[in-house]
Order: C-alpha cells, then sequence, then structure tokens
C-alpha cells in the first residue's frame, strides 16, 4: 500500500513554507490537534477544511489529494485517454477543426448526447468519456452552421455536453479543465435561447467557486440566481422546474454556508430548501439538478459533516432511519446514483471520524456498488481507505482489497 496520503502531503508542503503546526493551524482556521491528526494520516480533512489548509499553503487543492490519479487502477481503464482531446476540443470551441466527415443530424447528435447526460448522472464516465469530444466536435459544427432555432438548439444540446465535460474533468482531478468546460457551458447556454439553461451555467460557476473557497463571489451569484428563478417564472407561481432549480440553488447555499463557518445560515437555507421540496412532494432532475426531498436530507448530511459535527450527522441518520423502521436511514429506490453514492462517501468519512471504521467500511462498499467509477475516482474513498488500512491492525483482506481497488 501507498504511504502517500492527504496528511503527508500537507505536512511536506508545510515544512516546504517553513511554518510550524500551529502556524499554518492558525492561517487555515483549525485548531492545532486537528492538524496534528490530519497530517498523521489518522483523520482526513472535510472538504471545506482541505479547502482552507489548501489557500493557507498557497496551493490547489488537487496538489494535496494527489490529482488527477495517472497511477495504479486507473491505467487499466485509460479514461484519461481522452483528456487531451477534450483539450483540443474545448481550446477550440468557436474555431473547430475540420471533421472527415459531416457531422449527424442534431435529433441524432441529441439523442446521444441524452444517453451521455444519463451516464454522467450515474456517474459511468469510463464509457462515457470516449463518446464526448467527437459528440462535442459534431454539435458544435452543427452550432456554428446553422441560423434560427436549429442553432439555438444544436447551441442547448452543446451546453450539455460541456456540462458532462465539466464533470468528467473535475472527478479526474483535471481541476483547470473543469473551469475551462464550466466556461463553455457559459457561452454555449448563452446563445442556447434558454434562460434557465444561463441559470444552470452560473450554477456551475457557483460550485466551482465554492469548491476553490471563493465564498463571497459564490454567495452573491447564487443569491442573484434566487432572484432571477423567481422573475423568470410566471407571475404568481413557481411551476415544478422553476421550484427545483430553486431548490437546486438554496442547497449548494447550505453547503456554502456549512463550509464557511456560518451553521446558522446552512440551517436556515435547508429549511428553505425544505420548503421548496414539500411543494414538488417528489424527487426530480431538471436541468441535471437532482433536487427534491431525498436530496434535501442528503444535503442535511453533507452540511453537518462539512461543519464538522459529524456526530450529529450520524444521529439523523438513525433519527430518519427510526421513519423507517431501520437501525438507519435508507435512501430510496430511484436516487440518481452519482448522489447516492456521494452520500454513502460523505458518511463513511464521518463514521471514520467518529472511530466506527468497520462502517466506514460498510459505507464505501455501498458507494461503490451504486457507483463504481464515482467511488474510485473520488479523493475523500481514497483518502479514508488509506486510513482505514494505517488504522486496520489485524490487517483485513477485505479493508485492503479495497484500498487497492480504489488506487491506494
Amino acid at each position: 500500500m501507498s504511504s502517500d496520503h492527504v496528511g503527508r502531503r500537507i505536512r511536506e508542503l508545510r515544512k516546504v513554507r517553513q511554518l510550524s503546526v500551529r502556524h499554518l493551524a492558525g492561517k487555515a482556521g483549525v485548531s492545532v490537534s486537528a492538524l496534528e491528526k490530519y497530517e498523521s494520516g489518522d483523520r482526513n480533512p472535510p472538504p471545506g477544511v482541505l479547502t482552507q489548509i489548501a489557500r493557507a499553503l498557497a496551493v490547489g487543492v488537487d496538489r494535496l489529494t494527489g490529482q488527477p490519479y495517472v497511477n495504479g487502477a486507473e491505467t487499466e481503464t485509460q479514461v484519461q485517454a481522452i483528456i487531451p482531446d477534450l483539450r483540443r476540443i474545448l481550446l477550440t470551441y468557436d474555431n473547430p477543426d475540420h471533421l472527415t466527415v459531416a457531422p449527424r443530424p442534431l435529433p441524432v447528435l441529441a439523442a446521444e448526447m441524452d444517453r451521455v447526460a444519463e451516464m454522467r448522472q450515474d456517474g459511468r464516465y469510463v464509457p462515457m468519456g470516449p463518446l464526448l469530444p467527437g459528440l462535442l466536435a459534431e454539435l458544435t459544427h452543427v452550432a456554428l452552421s446553422t441560423t434560427g432555432s436549429e442553432r439555438e438548439k444544436a447551441f442547448w444540446w452543446l451546453a450539455k455536453g460541456y456540462r458532462a465535460a465539466n464533470s468528467l474533468a473535475h472527478k479526474l482531478g483535471y481541476h483547470d479543465l473543469s473551469l475551462t468546460a464550466v466556461e463553455r457551458v457559459h457561452w454555449a447556454a448563452d446563445r442556447s435561447g434558454d434562460s434557465l439553461m444561463q441559470v444552470t451555467a452560473a450554477y456551475l460557476k457557483a460550485g466551482a467557486m465554492i469548491r476553490m473557497g471563493v465564498y463571497a463571489s459564490a454567495r452573491r451569484t447564487l443569491e442573484g440566481l434566487e432572484q432571477e428563478i423567481e422573475r423568470l417564472a410566471p407571475e404568481g407561481s413557481l411551476p415544478d422546474v422553476h421550484l427545483a432549480l430553486q431548490g437546486a440553488v438554496l442547497l449548494k447555499l447550505a453547503v456554502l454556508e456549512a463550509r464557511d463557518h456560518q451553521p446558522e445560515r446552512a440551517r436556515q437555507r435547508l429549511a428553505e430548501a425544505r420548503v421548496c421540496a414539500g411543494f414538488l412532494r417528489r424527487d426530480t432532475s431538471h436541468y441535471e439538478m437532482s433536487f427534491g426531498p431525498t436530496n434535501v436530507r442528503i444535503h442535511e448530511i453533507a452540511t453537518l459533516i462539512d461543519s464538522g459535527d459529524t456526530e450529529q450527522a450520524l444521529a439523523r441518520l438513525r433519527e430518519w432511519g427510526a421513519e423507517q423502521d431501520r437501525d438507519e436511514w435508507e435512501l430510496p429506490a430511484g436516487i440518481v446514483a452519482e448522489r447516492a453514492s456521494h452520500h454513502y462517501i460523505d458518511v463513511a468519512a464521518a463514521r471514520l471520524a467518529e472511530g466506527d471504521r468497520a462502517g466506514a467500511h460498510r459505507d464505501l462498499l455501498a458507494a461503490r456498488r451504486v457507483s463504481p467509477n464515482h467511488a474510485r475516482f473520488h479523493p475523500t474513498v481514497r483518502s479514508t481507505a488509506a486510513t482505514l488500512v494505517r488504522l486496520d491492525r489485524a490487517q483485513d483482506d477485505s479493508i485492503a482489497g479495497f484500498a487497492r481497488w480504489a488506487g491506494v
């Protein structure tokens, strides 16, 4: 097993920057004891804290997580092989290379992009990846060579394609490429004639800001989107699609506030999202944004974990489980696979923080079962698995096997 882990990278960079543990802890806004546990690998920093530490060390989060992952299991799938083509497509977005054959008709391209979007939501990046460069190239040629409604439709589907490219690049750890893809979503959405697609593009950009710890800008963007969605809705009502987008924006704000150490604001945003979900009464995926009663609960757990209140997060799962006559809350069937996998990954990290190593391992296995590609490339899976291996005195073959599968 590799001895490399997030904590070790933090320690090495701290020494390069000639900072003491106390000095770095002060700059990052964490306690000395917590930083010592992170550096030793006994505990993993939650996403918001990892962002704070990265900023204090003047590096990107990917430097601490070791992304992109190009060793171990990843070499078997060769999913990184499409990255050069994706870079080329995103670079030449408004001046593309010539195609060797004419692009297929837009309805055909739209149907294939629908399939790609479904793969994205299920976290099936490995089969999705090879489809993207060629599909984006064809849609670009159609969008730039047509006029009127046909042109707008092509740009609408192109925006969905760039969103898939953003997700793929982000999950594989190519964060600069992911940011470029977000800008391309904006470019295509602005030409799609669809105001809600423009809202989606801005939502994605705000998400990137949150990941980078740019909370004030992200907050302004998301609060502006709240108002824009209401402005776009028919007077006197919010149709389901507007409710879903509004709810997704509110959940993103809840995550932002939790990471910005504003728990009361996070609770308020969750309460507002719960109202939207109450009107919908079901889980939806308008504009590929998962929203509904289940996703509100998933985000409630995530914000507690991001706030460092892992004990309360696990208590909430037990409380909701009682409603189902179970020990803990179980996700209902039909939830988007990537979202479900992410939930299990978050809960695994929380269990590890509370000392429940068996439970953490169980949730990692659940994340892999729901969406193998998503779990395999997720940095929290690697850090949690690596910590489980280091703490496993009995040398459990199942734990070691999972860590090998994850590329640890």
